[in-house]
């Protein structure tokens, strides 16, 4: 796609007389809107097969986007655009994000789009959702992200019926979990970064260990609390359940950490199941907007987008993206590492922040301070729409 400007135009029509263009005003934005965070609201952030496993991820999706609509203190209708991260798809009817816009009330004019970055699903969905605005092409957008691994369904090939049976393949697996170039779990990806970083098994027991403190002492501390929208799950001829905790972070034994065996690497393994993040249900959104409709429609911004950055690696290396993508991200806002006051990196293994810490060089106190996905949980989906 090419846009022709006007000075552009008129040089082509003084040679080329038989074309004729007409100067857009409207195409020609100068400068970049402010983009300001509104609000926010999220699920508790179910067990695998746990509290929320009855409700799909468009459901819990409804929930968090109809919250952070409320939150933000708005009509409905103001809201433009919806984005939402969303991975294991299969299963759950067209356009997921349609749906979950739809089950919050938002105008059925309203557009969607769902997003599968993998993990980063819901962090792309709000930087997609920024540059739509900062472009002027919206004025106000909710951005998030939902999963529900708990209903993730097995899969046959289609075909004719063998003999002797079918195989059933994991959908959680196989388009969540698995590197499909070198055809192994993710989690020996976390074993080839602790080997090539020389990051212990201890080591990362120690940092699931501090992830799971760190987060009830956020919850006991009543920080949490603020950021969940509590789900309703209706029960025949029972009386309805009411969802408003983190499931994860209490269910664990900290005697049992250091006599786990690996999960992915039999030997000289490092990565274990209290170690690495679970399996989870939940979903978060957020309300975006330009400040000019911020000003509009009398809403104080809980934070401004400064910047944003992407880096891609190797797949086997994906642990230490986050590595190549700071020094892009400070350098777009014009600061050094030192002027941060916390950092957040996604939990998808201890080893993944470790890694990070490592090579970023930064302060390990700093990081994740209210603990993150290893204890509270990692609903591929929607996990970076969220702290932690």
């Amino acid at each position: 796609m090419a846009f022709c400007g006007p000075r552009t135009a008129a040089r082509l029509s003084h040679s080329t007389r038989a074309l004729h263009y007409t100067h857009r005003g409207h195409v020609s934005q100068r400068t970049l809107n402010e983009v300001v965070i509104a609000s926010a609201a999220r699920t508790p952030i179910g067990s695998f097969q746990g509290s929320l496993s009855s409700l799909p991820a468009t459901k819990l999706g409804s929930i968090a986007i109809k919250a952070a609509v409320e939150r933000a203190g708005i009509p409905g209708d103001e809201v433009k655009e919806v984005y939402m991260g969303n991975v294991l798809q299969a299963g759950q009817g067209q356009a997921p994000s349609r749906q979950a816009t739809l089950g919050a009330g938002l105008a059925i004019s309203t557009p969607t789009t769902t997003i599968n970055k993998v993990c980063a699903s819901g962090m792309k969905s709000i930087m997609l959702a920024a540059q739509s605005l900062m472009c002027g092409h919206q004025q106000v957008m909710v951005a998030g992200g939902m999963e529900s691994m708990s209903n993730v369904p097995y899969c046959m090939s289609r075909g004719a019926t063998p003999y002797g049976g079918v195989k059933l393949e994991d959908i959680i697996v196989k388009d969540g979990l698995t590197d499909v170039y070198n055809k192994f779990h993710m989690g020996n990806c976390a074993e080839n970064t602790a080997k090539k970083l020389s990051i212990s098994r201890e080591e990362q027991d120690s940092f699931a260990i501090n992830s799971y403190t760190r987060s009830k002492a956020a919850w006991d501390s009543g920080l949490i609390a603020n950021e969940i929208v509590s789900v309703t799950i209706s029960q025949k001829g029972r009386p309805d359940i009411i969802v408003q905790e983190d499931e994860e972070y209490k269910r664990v034994d900290f005697s049992k950490f250091s006599k786990l065996k690996t999960v992915f690497q039999k030997d000289n393994g490092t990565v274990t199941a209290a170690n690495a993040s679970t399996l989870n249900d939940g979903a978060a959104a957020l309300v975006l907007m330009t400040a000019g409709a911020a000003s509009r429609l009398n809403v104080t911004p809980l934070a401004r987008i400064v910047a944003f950055a992407d880096a891609a690696v190797d797949p086997i290396d994906f642990p230490i993206a986050p590595a190549y993508a700071v020094p892009k991200l400070l350098s777009e806002a014009g600061l050094k590492k030192e002027d941060i006051a916390m950092w957040e990196i996604n939990e998808a293994f201890s080893v993944v922040v470790l890694a990070n810490v490592k090579m970023l060089d930064i302060d390990p106190a700093r990081v994740n301070v209210n603990g993150g996905a290893v204890s509270l949980g990692h609903p591929i989906g929607w996990k970076s729409a969220c702290p932690r």
